[in-house]
């Protein structure tokens, strides 16, 4: 019966699982954690407004590739006819993506080493002038056997069961700090700003609303389904695993929340801060739930810049080719190099801030224009409230867009 089941799940599963996993990084998990440390439980409605948003874009992205059966990069290229928006929106769109994902690619191994860290303690080994990170090398040694061996059907297997074994750590993580459950319900559904907390609610939906995961999202639907009449399914998969996710976060600020702000600055100490008042097997817990979420997004950030940079080059979309792979490679090694060697890519990484500040409203506005034409999509274009929703998220990209521009340049708007 069991076995059954388990067919059964496993079969009508999609990406969105692989979507989920994308967005709940190392960097998802600090935000959550920084939110439930300096504003307790008030911000969770902004987790909420995060997790529909993702929902209703994720949507929007899976129907288009079912449908079309093309990733969201190569329609872009497609129905742009002219040719400077379109050399415009390409570049935009391969600087934030893949060299963006390279930067953020040493965070999201960093943050699977630091969840080990966190239980195993730190080990380093030098050759010559160089100190390596023992676990950072293995976390992107895993990475790379699965990306290279793996085919979308033992990575889809092997990601959702790190979103299992995420998902089970942080919901159990906050369980043991026994929540307000009134205050948690208030959070939740009464929207409140306190003063200081804009940016961190625009850090929110920044975490779970990733403008990589509608091109990942878009080319991996055609992996898994291959008719319209697989709508339904693709559907209800977004909607459970984007709003799971959702969930997930949600019980990082709860953990959060517990602990005195004053001795949380990042995920790690949040695991450490749990000890003292739960026991090691807190700590434990939390580090396993890091240490998925880092792993996960270490896998998702590479595979996504490859199938962005194939659909903007006109290569084809197939994770066995040389080119397909080389570009993942070269992110993943990036990624390796930045981590181990412990460099702080900081010009890279706020490159990548602002290029992905610029595109997430450009690719928001760019997909709302394409789900709104009846040759691309016939009968499965938007409806009138998907493009209410949808205009809604556009003008939250556009504010989030100001906000990181206003980090990195200091403009102080906010």
């Amino acid at each position: 019966m069991i076995r059954w089941f388990l067919k059964l799940f496993f079969r009508n599963i999609g990406p969105g699982p692989l979507i989920a996993a994308a967005f709940i990084g190392p960097g998802t998990v600090t935000v959550c954690t920084l939110a439930g440390a300096d504003f307790g439980y008030v911000l969770l409605w902004a987790m909420v407004i995060s997790t529909l948003s993702a929902i209703i874009l994720q949507e929007m992205a899976s129907r288009l590739g079912i449908v079309t059966r093309k990733g969201l990069s190569e329609t872009l290229r497609m129905e742009i006819k002219d040719p400077l928006l379109k050399g415009i929106v390409i570049v935009i769109t391969l600087s934030a993506i893949v060299i963006g994902n390279a930067a953020y690619e040493a965070g999201n191994i960093t943050g699977s080493v630091l969840g080990l860290e966190t239980v195993l303690g730190r080990h380093n080994i030098g050759l010559g002038m160089f100190t390596f990170d023992v676990f950072s090398l293995i976390v992107g040694g895993i990475a790379f056997l699965l990306l290279y061996f793996g085919s979308y059907k033992i990575l889809e297997k092997v990601l959702i069961s790190l979103v299992v074994l995420m998902s089970l750590a942080f919901v159990i993580s906050a369980s043991i700090t026994q929540p307000n459950l009134f205050d948690v319900i208030k959070g939740v559904i009464v929207p409140t700003l306190p003063k200081g907390s804009l940016l961190t609610v625009i850090s929110l939906i920044g975490t779970t609303v990733v403008p990589y995961n509608l091109f990942l999202h878009a080319s991996l639907v055609t992996e898994k389904w291959k008719s319209k009449e697989d709508l339904f399914f693709a559907r209800k998969d977004t909607v459970i695993a984007v709003a799971l996710g959702g969930f997930v976060s949600m019980c990082v600020i709860i953990c959060a929340a517990t602990i005195d702000s004053s001795q949380i600055e990042n995920a790690v100490d949040l695991a450490q801060g749990l000890e003292p008042l739960f026991g090691n097997f807190a700590k434990y817990i939390l580090a396993i739930g890091l240490f998925a979420a880092g792993i996960t997004s270490a896998i998702t950030a590479p595979l996504a810049a490859a199938y962005v940079a194939s659909g903007c080059l006109g290569w084809p979309a197939n994770m066995r080719t040389k080119k397909f792979r080389s570009v993942w490679m070269v992110i993943l090694l990036l990624g390796i190099a930045f981590s181990s060697l412990n460099i702080e890519p900081v010009s890279i990484i706020k490159f990548a801030q602002v290029a992905n500040g610029i595109l997430l409203p450009v690719i928001v506005g760019i997909l709302l224009w394409v789900m709104n034409k009846r040759h691309i999509l016939g009968i499965h274009k938007n409806s009138i409230w998907q493009n209410v929703f949808g205009f809604m998220i556009l003008v939250l990209s556009m504010l989030l867009s100001a906000a990181v521009l206003d980090k990195v340049f200091s403009f102080h708007l906010f």
